[in-house]
């Protein structure tokens, strides 16, 4: 016996939360509830950003600013993109030079989510102005909170919690406004390719590097060929021999003179 009256208790117990779940699985039953989501008018911000692609190592990227400031982008996706001159480009695709932008658009939209719960009952107890228990259609009594300024319809007129009276049927209304804002972030990046370098000036010559020609070692210089012998001493004498014997005939002539 003593072993049953442990069980009994412990069955009781279990009897007991089977009944309460399925009272509240029914009394949910008898609440309606409906829900209505309105959107306000949207507003856009739009936040445009430039700059230029100084390093690109693994997923991370280093870009200056517009205003020379040096921004830090780690761990880029590898979905993220970037139309550059057209082509969709990855974060391994960008090189230093190549110019950013980014246009980052956030979309505020402000929401009212309007809750509307409904029951319909008779009074089976009132303790006005917090509490009502009401005798719903499935015959359970279920008790309600009654919020500050709530209305009852009775017969199609409304009264509030203390014009209840036992065995009136009422139907009550409960309506709440939850306002919520809503966030939506887009953001584009495009960018072009770094300009080519500047080609020279037309009239300045283009270096062209050759090898410079290697040096022919100087000839050897030849040996003076042999004069080639003149004529003999025979006429040197004859020369002197006429100018003595003109000689001899001029001073004959002066000593005929004095």
């Amino acid at each position: 016996m003593k072993q049953k009256s442990r069980w009994v208790p412990s069955f009781l117990a279990l009897a007991v939360c089977g009944l309460c779940l399925n009272l509240a699985s029914m009394v949910s039953a008898q609440v309606k509830t409906e829900s209505t989501t309105t959107l306000g008018q949207s507003v856009h911000e739009v936040t445009i950003e430039r700059g230029e692609v100084v390093l690109v190592e693994g997923n991370d990227l280093v870009v200056k600013m517009a205003d020379g400031s040096i921004r830090h982008f780690p761990n880029v996706p590898e979905s993220a993109k970037a139309t550059v001159d057209g082509q969709q480009l990855g974060i391994h695709d960008l090189k230093p030079g190549m110019k950013l932008e980014r246009t980052l658009t956030v979309t505020t939209t402000p929401k009212t989510i309007t809750t509307v719960q409904t029951v319909t009952g008779k009074v089976w107890h009132v303790s006005p102005p917090k509490h009502v228990i009401l005798t719903l259609e499935d015959g359970t009594n279920q008790q309600f909170e009654i919020p500050k300024g709530q209305k009852f319809t009775v017969d199609g007129q409304e009264m509030d919690a203390f014009g209840l009276k036992k065995g009136m049927k009422v139907s009550a209304t409960k309506i709440v406004e939850v306002p919520e804002t809503e966030l939506q972030h887009q953001q584009q990046v495009s960018g072009s390719m770094p300009p080519p370098p500047p080609a020279p000036p037309a009239d300045q010559p283009i270096l062209i590097a050759s090898a410079a020609p290697v040096p022919a070692a100087p000839a050897a210089p030849e040996a003076p060929a042999e004069l080639p012998k003149t004529g003999s001493i025979v006429p040197l004498i004859g020369l002197l021999g006429s100018l003595a014997i003109l000689l001899s005939f001029g001073m004959k002539a002066v000593r005929k003179t004095y």
